[in-house]
């Protein structure tokens, strides 16, 4: 302990570090809390103010039919990739 710094000054320090430690414990447990409390509450999924909302969920699955020669044609391609080429 250096001869310049009294007890009292020591004291004070370790009062305020460990004010500094329950405030900090204090607080991300008050932060932590408050968030659980909040996503309990929440309807449903949250919407972001900033981005514009979607007009559908996704597009409408189309199919098309492929001719036989189609048919050989994107076997052959399979083929291919799967030789590695």
């Amino acid at each position: 302990m250096p001869e310049h710094v009294s007890i009292l000054q020591w004291a004070g320090v370790t009062v305020l570090a460990l004010g500094a430690a329950a405030w900090a414990v204090g607080l991300s447990r008050a932060l932590r809390r408050g968030r659980f409390e909040a996503v309990a509450q929440m309807p449903g999924p949250v919407a972001l103010p900033a981005l514009p909302r979607q007009r559908q969920a996704a597009p409408d699955l189309e199919s098309v039919e492929l001719t036989p020669a189609e048919r050989d044609a994107f076997a052959g391609l399979v083929r291919q990739f799967a030789e590695g080429h």
